[in-house]
């Protein structure tokens, strides 16, 4: 009996597959449409993204439907896009729609970036009480850039804080749209989304161009990793077509495949058996490690890829924070190890490299987009595979330019050169990565923004006040390493929680840098080092070693805590040794028995302090890396 149901669900997937292949031949390339929605974040891509499965049919109303597209965990608890998600939909048999959803948090802007690469148009979503934020702005330049059609709309109008006629002048005004072109919708109750939103998809957005006759040509958007079945690609079809059993080969590496599965995702993998010119969808080439899948990487048909131009590609996405990494107190480090690069097959923008600390032990160097990236690794590390983490404070890459013309990039601050090294070593100059920055902020808290600029070592390039309201833009270029030291946060706290931030690399520029180095009885902490200006050095030395005397505890003999850099100490704490009463048991002895014992444990005391070795434990580093 179980195997007659089996035998039956299978023919019944099977007839569901083959009767989407067969709805999607009988519509024509010109009535395909793929695009993207972009953001900023909190705007409503993900509800946005439900409603139109649903209105085309791809999921049941009755079911329930949150954040289709957001498959992790941690996307969902958050209620954050992470990971850019494609879905097809077939809209009344007659039009193919392939949308490609996109995160709207600014670390994960790459994602963004190659989305928007990869379709023909993007619905720009503004949140109708929020109005246009820096993301909004970043992302509607980029666009622009990249020649997108796009489709400007306002979203939860049905909200009773929206402000629906302010935020349509807003994007009249700032982004240069006329007024029939906006259009204003519900996410959430899928107001205008079937009546204005979906016509208005179907007459903008152009269809895909290509030859449906010439050789196949396909562009690899994404990839990810499955334990079955090796690397999964996801491709766009710009010529031809492609096919299970068909024999493809790599533009960028040049190496040879086998397709064995094609299909579209639907919203879940659904094999079709071939995909055709103007399509989105997957192929599972039989590819065992997914740093071959170079994202923006053309394939080609074996034997003619002479027939065919290669696309320019992806820029690759380089991590711009790096934190070091230890295993928690009693977790094995291979079995961390081995979950670690199981979740970086899913998350190709991770750099891994092996590093021991003197403190910590044996652990790794881990390379993000941002703070958020690495606070969103650990917490899908946790939650996925149940492993824990020490992470030490985040850090960015360093510039090295020697008189000799050679260039080295450090990016563990125990690495970085001390003053004697620097004269040792010729080096010529010392850079730094900066960001250009673009905020958004009610007009009352410029000054106060301005001056959180200036304090944390940036340079104001523009202030824009939007005329429609009282908001205003600011465009300056900060150190990367002050952004990563929670700046967004102390953004949030000054303008309580009106702030929003765009940031986009800027390059490198000259720094007067040192390396902060935390001692314990003049060991130094190799994991709590830190690169910081030189401005701030003697600040962050008399936070660090207040800080970090709390969680150690008292010994037999005195412990000293110290912060330096270049040789110097600048600030210092100690902790008092405590004392046994060696002459409590003594009651009418002479004051010469008194006195040599008070002696005696003056020479132990030397004695232990000199052979003693603090073992700090590590909730004690947990504990202050956490503060």
């Amino acid at each position: 009996m179980l195997r007659m149901k089996y035998v039956a669900s299978i023919g019944h997937i099977s007839r569901l597959h083959h009767t989407i292949q067969s709805r999607i031949s009988q519509i024509p390339i010109e009535n395909y449409r793929i695009f993207s929605i972009v953001a900023h974040i909190d705007h409503g891509k993900s509800t946005l993204s439900d409603r139109l499965l649903e209105i085309t049919g791809v999921i049941t109303k009755e079911a329930k439907n949150e954040q289709v597209l957001d498959k992790l965990e941690v996307e969902r608890s958050r209620g954050i896009t992470i990971k850019a998600q494609n879905c097809s939909m077939l809209y009344k048999d007659k039009f193919l729609l392939q949308l490609i959803d996109t995160p709207g948090h600014v670390d994960f802007r790459d994602e963004v970036r190659r989305a928007v690469f990869a379709v023909d148009g993007a619905i720009l979503l503004v949140d109708a009480s929020k109005g246009v934020q820096a993301q909004t702005v970043a992302n509607f330049k980029m666009a622009k850039e990249s020649t997108v059609t796009l489709i400007p709309a306002i979203n939860k109008i049905d909200l009773p804080n929206s402000e629906v006629d302010r935020v349509e002048k807003q994007i009249i005004q700032e982004l240069g749209f006329e007024k029939n072109e906006i259009i204003k919708i519900s996410s959430k109750t899928g107001l205008n989304i079937q009546e204005q939103l979906l016509p208005a998809i179907i007459e903008s957005i152009p269809s895909p161009s290509g030859n449906t006759n010439g050789p196949f040509r396909g562009l690899l958007i994404d990839s990810w990793y499955d334990s079955y079945q090796g690397v999964i690609l996801l491709i766009r079809v710009l010529d031809g077509f492609i096919k299970e059993g068909d024999k493809i080969v790599s533009g960028q590496t040049r190496k040879k495949y086998e397709v064995k599965k094609v299909g579209i995702m639907y919203p879940n993998e659904t094999p079709t058996g071939t995909l055709t010119t103007g399509q989105v969808g997957y192929i599972i080439p039989g590819m065992k490690n997914v740093k071959d899948a170079l994202l923006g990487d053309t394939l080609f048909h074996l034997g003619q890829e002479s027939k065919a131009k290669l696309l320019p590609g992806f820029k690759e996405t380089k991590p711009m924070v790096f934190v070091g990494a230890f295993p928690a107190d009693g977790i094995d480090h291979k079995i961390i190890e081995d979950d670690i690069n199981r979740l970086i097959l899913n998350d190709r923008s991770v750099e891994l490299h092996r590093e021991t600390s003197n403190a910590l032990g044996q652990g790794w160097r881990l390379g993000f987009l941002g703070s958020l990236h690495a606070t969103v690794f650990k917490e899908r590390l946790e939650k996925e595979y149940g492993s824990r983490l020490i992470i030490c404070q985040p850090s960015v890459p360093y510039l090295i330019k020697y008189i000799d013309d050679k260039d080295q990039l450090i990016k563990n601050p125990s690495e970085f050169p001390n003053s004697t090294s620097r004269r040792t070593t010729r080096i010529k100059t010392i850079q730094e990565p900066y960001v250009e920055v673009l905020t958004s902020i009610p007009t009352e808290y410029v000054g106060c923004v301005i001056q959180l600029i200036e304090n944390n070592r940036g340079e104001q390039k523009e202030l824009n006040y939007l005329n429609t309201e009282d908001q205003a833009i600011i465009k300056y270029y900060l150190p990367l390493a002050e952004l990563v030291d929670d700046f967004f946060g102390k953004l949030k706290s000054l303008t309580r929680g009106y702030a929003t931030l765009d940031y986009d690399d800027a390059g490198y520029k000259d720094a007067d840098v040192v390396k902060l180095e935390l001692l314990v009885n003049g060991k130094s902490l190799d994991a709590l080092s830190k690169v910081v200006h030189r401005s701030q050095v003697q600040k962050v030395g008399k936070e660090w070693v207040k800080n970090f005397r709390e969680y150690l505890r008292s010994q037999l003999y005195e412990v000293v805590i110290q912060a330096k850099y270049d040789g110097k100490v600048i600030a210092r704490e100690t902790i008092k040794a405590r004392k046994k009463d060696v002459l409590a048991k003594l009651h009418a002895s002479d004051v010469s028995r008194r006195k040599k014992l008070l002696a005696k444990q003056k020479e132990g005391k030397k004695q232990l302090k000199s052979i003693g070795n603090i073992q700090i434990p590590q909730d004690a580093y947990q504990a202050f890396l956490r503060k």
